[in-house]
C-alpha cells in the first residue's frame, strides 16, 4: 500500500486543520455542550496515539523479553506526554518506569531514552516494607505508613546523605503521592537491594517507602535521572488508574 510522502501528509493535515477549526469554533458557540464532547473525543484520540506509540516502542525495544508490563509503558507514556504539555519536565528525553506488577526479585525498574527508543538501564528497585514482601500491593501517601506511593514524580536535585548518593523526587499527584517530600521519599542506593540478598534470603529488602536501587547502580543512574525527568511507579490499581488526574486529565 502506498503512503503519502511526509511533506504532503503534513500539508494535508495542516490544510484540513485550517478548514475544520473555524467550523468547530462556530459549533462550540452555537452549542457549548459540544465543547465537552469535543474535549472527550480529543482526549480519547490522544490516548489512542499514545497506545500506538507504546506498542511501537515495546516491540522495537523488545521489552516483552524484559518482563515489562505493556500497559505500564502505555500509562507511563500517557502521563509523560501530559507532563510535557504542562511544561513541568526540564529533561524530556528520559522516562523511568517502576513496574510494581512484577515481584521485587525481578529487575523491574526501566530507564528509557524516549527520543532514541533505547533502554538505558534495567535494574532492581525496592518497595516500602508495609506495601508487601515479594510483591507490592498496598500503597499510601501518609507519613509513617512505610508504604510506596504510586503515580508520577518529577526528579529534582541529587545530594549525598546517609544512604550515599540520593535523588529527591516531587510527587505531583495530589492525595496520591504529593507527601513524598514530607515523607523524605527519595531514590537512593541500598546494600539490601542486591542479588546477594536475593540469593541468601529469597527476597529483596524493603524500605520505609523509598524506591531504593542497588548501591552499585546509584552513581550511574541518578545523574541520568536528576533535574527534571519523569519517574513513574506503576501497579494495576483500578482506584489509581481511574482516579489519577495526570492519566485522565
Amino acid at each position: 500500500m502506498k503512503t503519502l510522502p511526509v511533506s504532503i501528509g503534513k500539508f494535508f493535515c495542516l490544510s484540513l486543520s485550517i478548514v475544520l477549526l473555524p467550523i468547530l469554533a462556530e459549533a462550540k458557540k452555537k452549542n457549548p455542550g459540544n465543547h465537552f464532547i469535543s474535549s472527550l473525543a480529543s482526549r480519547r484520540a490522544e490516548w489512542r496515539m499514545v497506545a500506538l506509540e507504546a506498542d511501537d516502542m515495546y516491540s522495537q525495544m523488545q521489552l516483552k523479553d524484559s518482563g515489562l508490563n505493556e500497559k505500564a509503558l502505555e500509562y507511563a507514556l500517557r502521563g509523560y506526554h501530559r507532563l510535557l504539555k504542562r511544561h513541568v519536565l526540564q529533561k524530556t528525553d528520559v522516562l523511568s518506569v517502576c513496574d510494581f506488577s512484577q515481584p521485587s526479585s525481578f529487575k523491574r525498574m526501566y530507564v528509557i531514552d524516549v527520543q532514541n527508543k533505547r533502554l538505558l538501564y534495567r535494574t532492581y528497585v525496592a518497595h516500602g516494607m508495609r506495601s508487601g514482601r515479594e510483591y507490592a500491593n498496598s500503597f499510601s501517601n501518609r507519613p509513617e505508613s512505610y508504604k510506596s506511593s504510586l503515580g508520577f514524580y518529577v526528579t529534582r536535585n541529587a545530594y549525598k546523605g546517609c544512604n550515599g548518593l540520593s535523588l529527591r523526587i516531587d510527587g505531583i499527584e495530589k492525595g496520591i503521592n504529593d507527601m513524598a517530600n514530607a515523607r523524605n521519599i527519595v531514590i537512593h542506593g541500598a546494600n539490601y537491594v542486591s542479588e546477594r540478598i536475593l540469593h541468601k534470603y529469597g527476597l529483596m529488602g524493603t524500605t520505609f517507602g523509598c524506591p531504593a536501587i542497588p548501591e552499585e547502580m546509584a552513581s550511574a543512574i541518578i545523574p541520568v535521572l536528576k533535574n527534571g525527568t519523569c519517574f513513574f511507579i506503576y501497579y494495576p490499581s483500578k482506584r489509581y488508574l481511574s482516579g489519577s488526574r495526570v492519566l485522565n486529565g
